[in-house]
């Protein structure tokens, strides 16, 4: 399976600074945490590491390649970047048969991604008339339509209720254990942390820690307080 390896990975935007010489890797059979708290860089960096957004130094590889080398790309990398961009009037049946069509994918995996998502008795429904919830569930379905091996999902339990969050830590957990690489990014440590096997903590674009939540917490310290030492800003004035 591929692994997603992040080296020395620099981004600024004019005189921003977005992210800050990374170098971390997410692997196979794990469900890594990619947290931080707002405008910490993980979006940025999730959007490096596919393509779509161009580092100012640094590599991102998956698999050895950059995203833009890959043969396949959808049966490699499957990625939730963000709900709702369906058009309203298709069912969401449609919508995964003509992602399907586009990425040269076979059409049977569209029943099966959405049953893997719990979407079946909605599939033939417009897109328009999904709560966000459901449709968060269609953005995982979609990600999972090229059965790849590397999974990048920014924010995937946004609009989940509780029933629903447990049912995408089962399904996350199940994903791992056959092997992907499953990057999990939220700026909510208690969202992630009863599921991941590595913490990746930015903070200000730099990173934080990169480990395990024992070892994050092996001072005594809870993940909550662990978590707000690291990203907290600096004070003006503080004497280091």
């Amino acid at each position: 399976m591929a692994e997603v390896a992040l080296r020395a990975l620099s981004k600024r935007f004019r005189q921003t600074r977005a992210v800050e010489d990374l170098t971390t890797e997410f692997v196979a059979g794990a469900v890594t945490g990619f947290l931080g708290p707002n405008g910490a860089g993980k979006s940025t960096t999730l959007r490096m590491a596919l393509g779509l957004v161009r580092p100012t130094s640094g590599t991102a590889l998956i698999g050895g390649r950059e995203y833009a080398e890959l043969r396949r790309p959808l049966r490699t990398v499957g990625a939730v970047l963000e709900s709702g961009a369906f058009h309203p009037a298709r069912s969401g049946r449609n919508h995964l048969r003509l992602v399907a069509r586009l990425g040269d994918l076979p059409l049977a995996r569209v029943d099966a991604v959405l049953e893997a998502v719990d979407l079946g008795a909605a599939a033939d429904r417009r897109v328009g008339g999904y709560s966000l919830g459901m449709r968060q569930r269609l953005s995982l379905a979609t990600a999972l339509l090229g059965d790849p091996e590397v999974l990048v999902l920014d924010e995937p339990a946004n609009g989940l209720d509780p029933a629903g969050m447990a049912w995408l830590r089962g399904l996350l957990r199940g994903l791992a254990d056959e092997g992907r690489t499953v990057v999990v990014s939220s700026h909510i440590l208690a969202e992630v942390a009863q599921t991941v096997d590595r913490l990746v903590i930015l903070g200000e674009g730099w990173l934080r820690f990169d480990g395990t939540a024992g070892e994050l917490t092996a001072y005594g310290e809870t993940l909550e307080a662990a978590f707000l030492r690291l990203t907290a800003p600096p004070v003006a004035g503080a004497v280091a």
